[in-house]
This record gives structure tokens, sequence and C-alpha cells, in this order.
């Protein structure tokens, strides 16, 4: 079975700011290189290898990705983090606080629906694994973007109540078109 590994990048300026960034952009943090570097020393300990590795075009993933991986890679504006139109950079408390709630919120203000994000993700990554040569595949996107492409594959409830922490890592298996969530590993730093 192909495996899929789908990285959240290192945490942010604007995630300790508390400020929405979907297709904006705000550097590392000290603490999120740190989290990137457990996440490249946890493949390590595991001995875990990859055929290929991607990005979201976003600054902030592809700085997780080479932090983690010393291998050449695409970015690829499928793997993009949620667009919220005018709520962009704007405080986190504005947004509704329960998934379902979003799914459409920011559509009238010039962002995505939810829905869409998890599509393209779907497209995109299985584009990817389709691929003969992509068994390990390694990829960074971002906490929106994983968790509406994690609720097309299962019931995200469960693992949300764990959280998606900076650096947390899915592990999907991958066949015939279908992912399955085999965990979610949330790396200590």
């Amino acid at each position: 079975m192909k495996r899929l590994y789908l990285v959240r990048h290192g945490e942010t300026l604007f995630n300790i700011q508390g400020k929405i960034q979907g297709w904006s952009d705000s550097p590392l943090t000290e603490r999120g290189i740190k989290q990137a570097l457990a996440v490249r020393n946890y493949f390590f300990k595991e001995g875990i290898t990859f055929d290929h590795a991607y990005s979201s075009t976003s600054e902030r993933a592809s700085d997780t990705l080479e932090l983690i991986a010393d291998m050449p890679y695409a970015r690829l504006k499928g793997l993009k983090e949620v667009n919220y139109g005018f709520f962009e950079g704007e405080r986190e408390m504005l947004k509704p606080k329960e998934p379902q709630e979003i799914v459409s919120f920011f559509v009238p203000f010039g962002g995505e629906n939810t829905n869409d994000v998890a599509g393209r993700m779907a497209k995109t990554l299985t584009k990817l694994m389709e691929q003969e040569d992509h068994q390990n595949v390694f990829a960074v996107s971002h906490s929106g973007a994983c968790y509406n492409f994690l609720k097309l594959w299962q019931d995200p409830a469960e693992e949300l109540a764990k959280g998606f922490p900076n650096g947390s890592i899915f592990v999907y298996g991958y066949k015939e078109n279908v992912f399955h969530l085999e965990e979610v590993v949330r790396p200590v730093f």
C-alpha cells in the first residue's frame, strides 16, 4: 500500500498573534522551526524516507518542508490553505467556532467554501498518489486544508478533539483512489 505523510506547517507569527492566515502568509517562529525539526527527527528515528515531496505555495509550508527533508520538491497551489477572503489577517475570534458553520461562511466575503478546499486537496493528492513511482509521499499543507481533506474520508470529530497542532503528521494509506487515515502523529519537541 502507498503512503502519504501530510504535515501541517510549523508555528508562524500569525499563529501566535491569533490572526487568520489562509492565502496570506507569515514567517515561521523559532518554535515553528523547532517543530519542523521535531518532525524531521521523527521521520529519521522511524526510518521513513520519501520518493517525492510537495508543499503548498505558501512560504510557511515550503520553509517547513525544507527544514524537514533535504530533497527536491514541488510547490502546488492545490495544497494551499482555505482562502478566507476579507478575513485574511483579521483576528481568529471573528471565525465561527463550529466546523459546520465555517463551510460557506467566507464565500460572501471573497473566500472559499471549505468543501471546495477538500475537493482540490483530494484532486491534487490523488493525482500525485496515482503516479507509479509515488510510494511514500511527503507533503506540507495547512490546518484547515488538512482538516477538510480528512473529513472526506472519515468523521474528523475524534481527531479534531485531540487537536492538530503545528507539525502534526497525518499518515494515510492509499489504494485505488481511497485514502485511509492510519494515524495522526503529534511530535513532541
